[in-house]
């Protein structure tokens, strides 16, 4: 009897010590709420876009005539000067030409001597009456005639020296050579246009950036903004540029238009190279020293049962949470015409806030865990901090930004992205 009366004692006690573990366990629970404190810096909004690199000045140099390349006396980063010889056609075919149309102009300074002479005589004879006149004339329009041929053939040998020289390729202009088309052995034809043998870069210390700016961003780029790039060969390493030209020639691509903006770039180092993928970003408004708050605080939206009085919460102007699966707007960057930001090509990330307003969620002092709602204006964002104005928030002061945990997720469940989960990792 005693030994069953010890047993259901250590049972009992066992028990107890195994509820006020649990018990105590759950009175130091973590926090139900992710908090952040709101803080004063910039806030740079920016306009992004991918362009590519090129030299300022880029020259094709072609060829004039038909041959075969017999040298060539510049390859691939080649450096040349302006009038250099790049590449040689095989001339044959062009001496032969000239020495035809030398041949040419001689038989035609024969043939008009000839025709002087007998115009001449027809003269001495009219004189005397012992011609008739007609048979002078005829003599003349010989002599006329002669003088039009040796003209004409003087006009020949001068285009056969020509296309001599042109088989001689010479350089236009001082730079690089950054693409070579024909190799020795080769024919170029030139029958119909001139065949791109050589690309020349005038001067690869200075480069410009060529990229596509959406429309609704276009308005915001000025000429002579300061821009900045980086390349994936140094992705560490951010160039600088300059917006000098922004073309009106729109492209539409899928109903997306855009404008040609062209940044110059110094390349003094001479590590950009033509070709490159440039990641571009136009800073277009910046805010300083700004009450500014990380965008996840503005997307989370907390359930009804955890916003201090409920229902009355809702008529208070506090948006309802998002519906299952519906992820919401992005603060600081509105919805206009259905475009969000980042869309179009990652345009448009620091797209303004036009003064919209937003809602941040602060935790009411001794409401067991409730949240009340403020109400703020968003300015403009960076894609990770908002500017924000409000007369209720201080810096400082703290913030909810997301749940502490991530919500198991099942039917019924919110969304993380931004909706009654709120489970984002903040900024």
């Amino acid at each position: 009897m005693k030994k069953r009366i010890l047993i259901v004692g250590v049972v009992v006690a066992v028990v107890a010590l195994a509820g006020a573990y649990f018990y105590a366990r759950r009175g130091s629970s973590e926090p139900k709420f992710r908090k952040g404190k709101l803080d004063k810096g910039d806030v740079v909004a920016t306009v992004t876009a991918t362009g590519t690199l090129s030299a300022v000045t880029t020259v094709k140099v072609g060829s004039q005539v038909s041959g075969i390349i017999a040298k060539l006396y510049a390859d691939f980063n080649s450096t040349v000067k302006k009038g250099q010889i790049l590449t040689e056609l095989d001339p044959t075919p062009f001496l032969q030409s000239v020495e035809q149309r030398r041949a040419d102009l001689e038989k035609a300074k024969v043939e008009l001597r000839n025709a002087e002479l007998s115009f001449t005589r027809s003269k001495n004879l009219e004189k005397q009456q012992l011609l008739a006149q007609s048979e002078l004339d005829g003599a003349q329009t010989a002599r006329d005639s002669a003088a039009a041929s040796v003209r004409q053939s003087q006009a020949a040998l001068k285009q056969a020296e020509t296309n001599l020289s042109y088989a001689r390729i010479l350089s236009p202009i001082d730079g690089v050579v950054v693409d070579r088309q024909y190799d020795v052995g080769q024919t170029v034809a030139a029958s119909f246009q001139a065949p791109v043998i050589f690309t020349i870069a005038q001067d690869l210390t200075k480069m410009q950036v060529l990229t596509n700016i959406d429309e609704a961003d276009v308005g915001r780029v000025k000429v002579g903004q300061d821009a900045s790039f980086s390349v994936d060969a140094f992705p560490d390493q951010p160039f600088k540029g300059a917006v000098s030209q922004i073309r009106l020639s729109p492209q539409t691509v899928q109903n997306v238009v855009t404008y040609p903006v062209v940044l110059d770039v110094a390349n003094l180092d001479l590590k950009l190279k033509p070709g490159m993928t440039a990641n571009v970003q136009i800073p277009v408004d910046a805010r300083r020293e700004v009450l500014r708050v990380p965008n996840a605080a503005l997307r989370f939206r907390p359930d009804p049962a955890d916003i201090a009085g409920g229902e009355k919460g809702k008529a208070a102007g506090v948006p309802a949470p998002a519906a299952s699966g519906a992820p919401a707007a992005q603060a600081g960057a509105p919805q206009t015409g259905g475009r969000g930001p980042g869309v179009r090509g990652g345009a448009g990330s620091g797209r303004p806030a036009a003064s919209r307003s937003g809602t941040l969620y602060v935790e009411v002092q001794n409401g067991k865990g409730k949240l009340k709602a403020v109400t703020v204006k968003t300015l403009i964002t960076d894609g990770n901090m908002t500017a924000i104005e409000s007369a209720d928030l201080n810096a400082g002061d703290e913030i909810i930004v997301g749940l502490a945990t991530a919500r198991a997720s099942g039917p019924g469940s919110a969304s993380p992205a931004g909706g009654a989960g709120g489970g984002r990792r903040p900024f």
